[in-house]
């Protein structure tokens, strides 16, 4: 399945992909698609006979729990409406706590690294199997980028993706952005890493900028894509042909030439690090003059074999994956490994959001660092999905919202997170601007549907949080 040169489709750059020359297909981030109706932008695409895929990013399949029947449920009905070849998600855990540790459930609102055990690939593998039995495609995941370790790791990056793969028959989505920032903060070398996982599962490639601070590299989504990254990208090319490279930018977005001179960045790293000798017959890749006309032309078929009735033939081509019924089922994680990983991952995110004690074996200093980048990043995304709120705060929304996450964590989603954040503001007694303050009690009340809280509820409740603290 060849899929050739895309673009993260984003609601902010919808107008600026349409527009872009050369784009064979986008990934669109499946939570952030209603289950019944794509926006405009992307059925004009599909008319085009440009893939969509879909991206998720909250099923937490690391995770100590087996996965939630509803979010596959609803992964699986944006497939469908895409009429997408396959669908993709990441190896990571984005929530833990809950029944299995009888502690409170928390988000960590952002993709985590699974530590690289047997425990916790024993999990793994069965949540895969248990979300590729439920999905109407071919799964892909997405290695991830990390600030921090796990102490007592038993399996290198490409050592436990290869198991994986071996186990599953699931696709493997290479972030090549990930890859250099595990080497810059892990000291994990992208070369070994590439030689030790199976580069043939390949379903395609992801490429995004980032920016270095105080030694630590941040995987933004918001700056270019560097040159070290486009040198992990041809260390992959010189071991493959991708069957697809997509670039990946999510704020802080730049005019349209910008974009299309990283896609032309990403081409040519591609033709030169291709191989200088191609086997009899070989069919054009992604590095490839003809890449992009063999895309169209196979998602031209794709779109219109989905309007005849007929989807795409898992077993067919070299992006073959396993799905449902190709394999048996992955026997269950062996007794004690999901309570010995939910143990464990529930005491690293409630050091990370909730300011409980370190595990043992951690960095301190980097477990910092990750804390603070989860409750800068809850600030962004409270901003983007409730922008009313550093409107009607101003310069001191940030520092608000930061005061208020220290040692809160999220237990919902971010739309919740937003209410309870102005709730807390309320209760303290800003902002100290009446107009101000007016604002938010009317944003808050007409969206919690509840009368503002007054000095009594403010006084409960203070009381219950001593109370809760001790």
């Amino acid at each position: 399945m060849e899929l050739g040169i895309g673009i993260g489709w984003r609601p902010e750059i919808a107008d600026e992909v349409e527009a872009l020359a050369g784009i064979d297909w986008v990934e669109a981030v499946a939570e952030n698609l209603c289950a019944d109706h794509l926006p405009d932008s992307l059925v004009r695409l599909r008319e085009r006979g440009v893939r969509v895929v879909p991206h998720g990013v909250a099923l937490g399949l690391g995770g100590a729990d087996r996965p939630d029947p509803v979010r596959l449920a609803s992964l699986a009905a944006r497939a469908e409406l895409l009429g997408t070849p396959l669908v993709t998600e990441h190896i990571a855990f984005v929530r833990a706590g809950g029944p299995l540790t009888a502690s409170p459930r928390l988000e960590a609102g952002h993709l985590l690294p699974v530590p690289r055990t047997r425990d916790a690939l024993d999990v793994l593998c069965e949540n895969v199997r248990i979300a590729q039995e439920s999905l109407p495609v071919p799964l892909a995941l997405e290695n991830i980028a990390a600030l921090i370790t796990w102490p007592g790791e038993e399996l290198t990056e490409g050592q436990f993706l290869a198991e994986l793969v071996e186990r599953t028959g699931v696709r493997l989505l290479i972030d090549v952005a990930n890859l250099h920032t595990n080497h810059v903060n892990l000291g994990q070398d992208p070369a070994k890493a590439l030689d030790e996982l199976p580069v043939e599962a390949i379903a395609y490639v992801h490429v995004a900028g980032g920016v270095e601070k105080n030694g630590v590299w941040h995987d933004t989504h918001a700056h270019p894509v560097t040159a070290p990254v486009l040198d992990v990208l041809a260390e992959l090319r010189s071991r493959v042909d991708p069957p697809g490279v997509l670039l990946e930018r999510d704020d802080a977005f730049p005019p349209a030439g910008e974009l299309a001179g990283e896609l032309d960045a990403i081409r040519a790293t591609l033709r030169r690090a291709a191989p200088p000798t191609r086997g009899p017959g070989a069919a054009p890749g992604v590095g490839s003059a003809s890449a992009s006309a063999s895309a169209s032309a196979s998602a031209s078929a794709s779109a219109s074999a989905s309007a005849s009735g007929e989807g795409p033939a898992s077993g067919e081509g070299p992006g073959r994956a396993v799905r449902g019924g190709d394999r048996p089922p992955v026997a269950p994680a062996p007794a004690g490994a999901r309570d010995r990983t939910a143990v464990a991952q529930a005491a690293l995110l409630s050091a990370l959001v909730a300011g409980t004690p370190a595990p043992e074996g951690f960095d301190h200093r980097r477990l910092r660092v990750q804390s603070r980048a989860l409750a800068a990043k809850r600030a962004d995304v409270v901003a983007k999905v409730a922008p009313e709120l550093p409107e009607i705060l101003g310069d001191g929304y940030r520092a608000a919202f930061l005061a208020y996450a220290d040692g809160r964590p999220m237990s919902g989603g971010y739309r919740r997170d937003a209410l309870d954040f102005a709730e807390h503001v309320l209760i303290a007694g800003g902002p100290a601007d009446p107009a101000a303050r007016r604002r938010l009690t009317y944003w808050w009340q007409d969206r919690a549907g509840a009368p503002p809280p007054r000095r009594g509820t403010r006084l409960i409740r203070a009381a219950r949080a001593v109370l809760v603290g001790r």
